[in-house]
């Protein structure tokens, strides 16, 4: 066999590698072509070609990711799945999805090496010639996904053949239309929807927080679940019942309020029985919250409303406090809180001595411990670079050094980490190395390394900037203000506009007063008396 091996004893580059290199080359060509030489025809026919090409991209790169899996490359990476380094490598902007189309639509290979057809071979064959895209593979597999697993093989390979021809002619949302209609057709009287399909497809998500603080609620109820949520609704949803914009409206079952008292609520009640039925739910969990039947603790934290809020937002009602379990909460629906809840609230202010230092004497975080972690500028999420897991969901990770390598429990030394981010700190590779910064506008926060074979090119270290935003945003707004007025020159010059208040990161947490004492005692004098507003304002919290 020739050697093919270059003069300076490189390997030349593979025809896939020449191939994507060519294919780039044409792209930045259709990038900058010229389209106003197109006939009207010639474009629309350009347009649908490019779409074509997209599709047919996208299979290539699902068989492309079926050989880097089948090489256990992401493993030896140092990533912990596919998933991750679809995410973390190739940037694949929804790896879930995306290994759900690659299962149903890409040829696997067996053990032994043998290709294995795909899951949906007629939908396969569509994508690879382009006449699908993306979008139309997603929702044909959530159709065929919803086929009861009782549903005889014959007729499940006829639907996918059918849904495959559906998805060549109509658009996504007309495939889920569809498909719903083909459901119903294969089991018209619900036979093969039994006890254990209904489970499977129990679920209930609260979804992410739009811009404005809202979060949608979705979910699939199993029979039991529905029947006592509608019975709840029954008793507490009721217009005049549990309203939070009539203080006098009553709180509770309709079978304990006043009747006079109810009937006047509900002549007063303005609400649409979508809302009412959002406030009786409230209601509710807010009961569950005050009977304590939830439990004393979790996770090392007290089963309540737990709140960090900055002074300074506190006392001008603007801004955003952020609650343990990581979500924005308006500081004007804080206060309104406070009048009938009991918070824990943290406040960047004036503080009493709590000792935060156990060195070698216990191994666990405290309580206070962790209430001051939450507080910190960084603690509303677990440190580990990208992680959204919020304060109730973490557990106290021993940062600078392990505790089984003489680590200390300190507070300095701690850092919140999820229990799956916890236990993927180690030595090995695949595995992270932490530390904690010790000096800079970082410092007291926790860095994240991923640890490569060895011989590997050395990961970068990451922090987690997730909680930097407000403050990179004020950053960017200033700036955009000098440019636009230009920066205060003397002190006669009319001030620019105040940016959003966020906590200022520049100051490290470990030298800020919380709620709780973070530092050690130290000689030094002594500490400034707030003013009487402060004062006045933290007297009022300190009933909560």
């Amino acid at each position: 066999m020739p050697d093919t091996t270059h003069a300076d004893g490189s390997l030349p580059a593979s025809r896939a590698a020449e191939l994507v290199a060519e294919l780039h080359r044409l792209i930045g060509e259709l990038q900058t072509v010229d389209l106003g030489a197109c006939s009207d025809t010639e474009l629309v026919d350009v347009a649908a070609g490019t779409e074509t090409a997209i599709a047919r991209l996208t299979y290539a790169g699902d068989r492309q990711m079926v050989t880097i899996a089948d090489r256990d490359l992401p493993h030896r990476t140092g990533y912990r799945s596919i998933t991750a380094f679809m995410t973390h490598r190739l940037r694949v902007s929804d790896p879930m999805r995306r290994n759900n189309q690659r299962g149903a639509t890409a040829t696997h290979l067996t053990h032994t090496g043998q290709a294995l057809p795909p899951e949906h071979p007629t939908l396969a064959a569509a994508l690879a010639d382009g006449r699908v895209g993306t979008s139309h593979v997603r929702a044909v597999i959530d159709v065929l996904d919803q086929i009861p697993h009782g549903t005889d093989h014959d007729v499940t390979v006829a639907a996918e053949r059918q849904m495959a021809e559906i998805a060549e002619a109509h658009t996504p949302a007309d495939i889920t239309q569809l498909g719903a209609r083909l459901l119903a057709y294969l089991d018209p009287d619900g036979t093969l929807a039994d006890d254990s399909e209904r489970t499977r497809r129990r679920n209930l998500w609260v979804n992410r927080q739009r811009a404005d603080g809202t979060a949608k609620l979705t979910g699939t109820l199993t029979p039991e679940l529905a029947a006592r949520v509608t019975m709840l609704l029954a008793v507490w949803a009721k217009p005049g019942m549990n309203n939070p914009n009539d203080p006098d409206s009553p709180t509770g079952s309709v079978e304990d309020a006043d009747p006079e008292q109810l009937a006047a609520a509900a002549d007063r009640d303005d609400r649409t029985p979508a809302q009412i039925n959002h406030d009786a739910l409230n209601a509710l969990l807010k009961a569950v919250l005050d009977d304590g039947l939830l439990g004393k603790s979790h996770r090392g934290l007290p089963v309540h409303l737990i709140i960090k809020a900055d002074l300074a937002d506190l006392i001008r009602e603007a801004g955003l406090a952020t609650t343990a379990t990581g979500n924005l909460l308006p500081i004007p629906d804080l206060i309104a809180m406070a009048a009938d809840v009991q918070p824990w609230l943290a406040i960047f202010k004036d503080a009493t001595a709590v000792p935060l230092y156990f060195g070698r004497g216990r191994r666990l975080a405290s309580r206070e411990q962790r209430l001051v972690s939450f507080a910190r500028p960084d603690g509303e999420v677990c440190s580990a670079p990208g992680c959204d897991q919020p304060a109730t969901h973490v557990d106290m990770h021993h940062a600078q050094r392990d505790w089984a390598q003489g680590g200390l429990t300190d507070i300095y030394d701690l850092a919140p980490a999820c229990p799956r981010h916890n236990r993927m700190v180690g030595d090995q590779p695949g595995q992270y190395t932490t530390h904690i910064v010790r000096s800079g506008p970082d410092e007291g926060r926790c860095v994240w390394r991923l640890n490569a074979e060895p011989g590997a090119p050395p990961n970068p270290e990451h922090l987690n900037r997730r909680p930097d935003i407000p403050r990179r945003f004020a950053h960017h707004l200033n700036t955009v203000r000098d440019e636009i007025h230009g920066p205060p020159t003397r002190s006669g010059d009319q001030a620019r506009p105040e940016a959003p208040h966020p906590t200022d990161a520049r100051r490290s947490w470990l030298t800020i007063s919380h709620v709780i004492d973070v530092r050690p005692p130290r000689p030094g004098p002594p500490t400034p008396r707030p003013s009487l507003v402060e004062a006045h304002l933290m007297t009022l919290l300190a009933t909560l």
